[in-house]
């Protein structure tokens, strides 16, 4: 179950944020009640899943499939431009994840 919360977290990091960029800020009401909304829920998802999974690997998990979410986001709904070195970091943060979940001993 904290796993199934902690998608519901990021799930709902990725629809704040996106939803952020779309409310102009704050300045058109819709996306402004979706991203305070979307933040609401993943706050709370993520408060749930602390009580289960260890911070630093909830937050490396958050944090680092959040980002790499965006930024795809960013690039298909907003026209934004990734070149190699962007590409490669959000790589690098995806590996992290990767990582941390299949060899650390951490994430158990």
């Amino acid at each position: 179950m904290p796993w199934l919360s902690l998608i519901i977290a990021i799930a709902g990091e990725i629809v704040g944020t996106t939803a952020l960029k779309a409310s102009d800020g704050f300045t058109r009401l819709t996306p402004s009640l979706v991203a305070i909304t979307g933040y609401a829920i993943g706050f709370y998802f993520l408060a749930i899943v602390l009580r289960t999974i260890p911070l630093g690997i909830t937050y490396a998990i958050w944090s680092g499939v959040g980002v790499a979410a965006v930024t795809l986001i960013g690039w298909v709904m907003y026209g934004q431009k990734l070149d190699l070195p962007a590409l490669l970091g959000i790589g690098l943060i995806v590996a992290g994840v990767l990582v941390l979940n299949l060899w650390s001993s951490t994430a158990s």
